[in-house]
């Protein structure tokens, strides 16, 4: 099992990590890229890199021909696949053996094992790990499946069988829904995962999501590494990790363990692997949620509080050596927390600042830089933040300042989020559960106020003119540094802009600018407002500050540390000072218009579905602005749009206008 080069067949910040693993141990790490990947950093960090087409993760990551045909035109020996993508295939990783190749991982036969839920769950059912009640049969029709979930009662999980990483799973409230959401998640786990089974779970609500990192060699030995939590969570997505999972008792984190290390003794398991369970904190009860075969996303964290390098031992563990660990000498040194830092979707695809000074525990695995470009194509998320000290608070306090001394330009990402659910009092506490988010709704963007309507306005004042000095010849606008609008905009010195679907006024004074409402109410006046790069530099009674702005075709984000506002913003307004109304359902980001769900003519209720959005991995049903008559479908299902494209429009009924 000898090797001296890797192929890694993956992208991004876990690329860059496995590349960071193979020169420590001297080997050659070969990249893999798609044409939105051509100069992303891992590319350029790698000792050789080779193409494999295009954009489309079908066409590139996730086609087993391409990245066999790469590694046999590189010369590579083993292959890594970081996660997502094909990580947990068991047909490209028995494909990688037959090609002569070292997988660097468990077996394809245990990771299609484990890869069905259904079989995974009956596996720790013998190994004696507790299970939550649910069906897991093969009569996937939809008469039993409704019976089924009649049976378990709501609130239930509908879950792709085949698959993980949040997708292919629907909460249920109420059994009236059921039929709706079975059909919502078949949709996705069939699009993710090319298998639309699912199996239904009971919804234990409140619960906390932990689980126990495992390591395996070749020779016998099974370890445990500790425990994470990992509860805090949007959209089925883990949002925060921690190592070790906080406020648990010592008799329940030990059987946690052992069960771990039982079941991947009992599947005969190798290489890194993580077992996950669902905790109630209130009874004390956890249960085997699922196995991940392959390497987490939240990794560093329990780097950090063991100081073992888990990427590195996958590589020897490949290698065929044997662990030189005993499980009396792992154990935790004070505590880490991991954010995730993804795209939201508000900004644009160029990152103009990427920086993070230098402070005391902090590690930042980044898939981006400065120059760098972020494609809809893949996973958002584009940076993990993981903080460490000598106890769980000291961690905390310095993750938050991380976030807020983290630069970003060009781009809008979700700092501001994580950063508000980090400061709740619940957090600080461990009051954790997969509900947290739910529980938290403050801790999203804050609803933008006049004041931010009024900055939203005024920069897209200030972006136009700045637009207009470029076509005037006068240079490229990222070039102009920092300046002030001296000359007067629009009609009499006025433009008017679209915020949160009602005009704004930006007028240019003698003492610098202005604006009001519709109505004429003056909702800001700036002393000094100039634009240098994404930074907005406003003076206002006195008071000088800088606003991170991220624009987009239809959105911007205002981020000012970690207080953030994100709006939406319309064309360029006609000075009637009225609100715009909505007709029109256009692309919030760039993405894949998946499915159209009536023809042109159908009657449409507000909120009624109108069509499936498809961007970064996630699956969005788009609905009616208005009670109307769809009368314009400008792309067919399968087009591939960019942000701000009109997707549909509705003409309002005549009977609904006041």
């Amino acid at each position: 099992m000898s090797f001296d080069s890797v192929l890694i067949a993956n992208r991004g910040e876990i690329a860059r990590r496995i590349i960071r693993a193979c020169k420590t141990l001297g080997l050659r790490a070969v990249a893999v890229y798609s044409e939105a990947d051509r100069d992303a950093p891992y590319v350029h960090e790698a000792d050789l890199a080779l193409p494999i087409g295009p954009a489309e993760a079908a066409q590139s990551y996730l086609d087993p021909a391409r990245l066999l045909d790469a590694a046999r035109r590189a010369g590579a020996q083993a292959v890594h696949p970081g996660y997502g993508f094909l990580s947990e295939n068991a047909d490209f990783a028995r494909a990688v053996v037959q090609a002569g190749l070292v997988w660097i991982g468990p077996s394809a036969e245990v990771i299609a094992l484990m890869g069905s839920k259904a079989a995974a769950k009956a596996e720790a059912q013998a190994a004696g790990v507790p299970i939550l009640p649910g069906y897991r049969g093969t009569d996937q029709s939809d008469a039993t499946l409704a019976a089924e979930a009649a049976a378990l009662g709501a609130p239930l999980l509908i879950k792709a069988s085949a698959g993980g990483g949040g997708r292919g799973i629907r909460r249920v409230d109420d059994l009236a829904d059921f039929p709706a959401a079975l059909a919502a998640a078949r949709r996705e786990a069939q699009a993710a995962f090319g298998n639309a089974d699912v199996l239904l779970e009971r919804l234990l609500t409140g619960a906390r999501h932990v689980e126990v990192q495992v390591l395996a060699d070749h020779h016998g030995t099974v370890l445990h590494l500790g425990d994470r939590d990992c509860s805090v969570q949007m959209n089925h997505q883990k949002l925060i990790e921690e190592a070790p999972a906080p406020d648990i008792p010592a008799r329940t984190r030990t059987a946690m363990a052992e069960a771990a290390v039982r079941l991947s003794a009992r599947i005969g398991y190798r290489n890194a692997g993580t077992v996950e369970y669902l905790y109630d904190p209130v009874g004390g009860d956890w249960h085997f949620l699922e196995m991940n075969t392959r390497l987490q996303v939240e990794h560093p964290v329990t780097e950090a509080v063991t100081g073992i390098d888990l990427v590195a031992w996958q590589i020897r563990i490949a290698q065929g050596q044997a662990l030189t660990l005993a499980q009396s000498e792992i154990r935790a040194e004070g505590a880490a927390i991991e954010a995730r830092i993804a795209l939201d979707g508000a900004g644009g695809s160029a990152v103009t600042r990427w920086h993070l000074p230098d402070l005391p525990g902090l590690r930042l695995d980044s898939a981006v830089k400065a120059g760098s470009s972020v494609s809809h194509h893949y996973d958002p998320m584009i940076a993990k933040l993981i903080a460490h000290g000598p106890d769980r608070a000291t961690a905390l306090a310095r993750l938050r300042a991380g976030l807020a001394a983290l630069q970003t330009g060009g781009i809008g990402t979700n700092a501001a989020q994580v950063a508000g659910l980090l400061a709740t009092a619940d957090f600080a506490a461990a009051h954790l559960g997969t509900d947290f988010v739910a529980r938290h709704p403050l801790a999203e963007a804050c609803a933008p106020g006049d004041d931010m309507r009024a900055l939203g306005a005024l920069v897209l004042a200030l972006v136009a003119d700045r637009n207009r000095r470029a076509q005037a010849h006068l240079g490229p606008w990222g070039q102009l540094g920092s300046w002030r609008v001296t000359a007067p905009a629009g009609r009499g010195g006025t433009s008017w802009h679209v915020i949160e679907g009602t005009e704004c006024a930006v007028r240019r004074t003698t003492a610098g600018h202005e604006v009001t409402d519709g109505e004429g109410a003056v909702l800001l006046r700036a002393t000094h407002a100039g634009l240098q790069g994404d930074l907005l530099d406003l003076e206002v009674d006195g008071m000088r500050r800088r606003i991170a702005v991220a624009l987009s075709a239809t959105g911007i984000t205002l981020t000012a540390g970690l207080a953030s506002a994100r709006m939406s913003h319309g064309r360029q307004g006609t000075g009637a000072g009225k609100s715009t109304g909505g007709t029109d359902i256009a692309a919030p980001m760039p993405g894949l218009l998946a499915e159209v769900l009536h023809p042109i003519g159908a009657s449409l209720k507000q909120g009624d579905p109108v069509l499936i959005f498809e961007a970064m991995k996630l699956m969005q049903t788009m609905t009616a602005p208005c009670d109307g008559i769809l009368t314009e479908l400008p792309h067919a299902a399968g087009a591939t749009v960019p942000a701000g494209a009109l997707l549909a429009r509705l003409t309002p009924d005549e009977d609904t206008q006041t």
